[in-house]
């Protein structure tokens, strides 16, 4: 399993572009991401990897950017 390209590819997906050159890129000041995208984000995330992400535990600034996404996932799964 390798947790960067697959959380590339969920992101991809949800956003609906391309965000391989944006890793450092906040996508919430930008637009791409919004609250029902978050959720969907979350829940990707946990079918994926079989991981517990909480909407009610989420703090944005966590989770503001593709490398950061990677690297909160990478610490879930242990």
């Amino acid at each position: 399993m390798n947790v960067k390209e697959d959380v590339v590819e969920i992101l991809n997906t949800i956003i609906g572009e391309d965000i391989s050159d944006q890793m450092d890129d906040n996508f919430y000041d930008s637009g791409l991401l919004d609250s029902m995208a978050t959720v969907e984000l979350l829940l990707e995330l946990e079918n994926k990897f079989s991981i517990q992400a909480p909407v009610s535990e989420f703090d944005r600034n966590e989770w503001d950017t593709p490398n950061k996404v990677i690297a909160k996932v990478e610490s879930l799964i242990g």
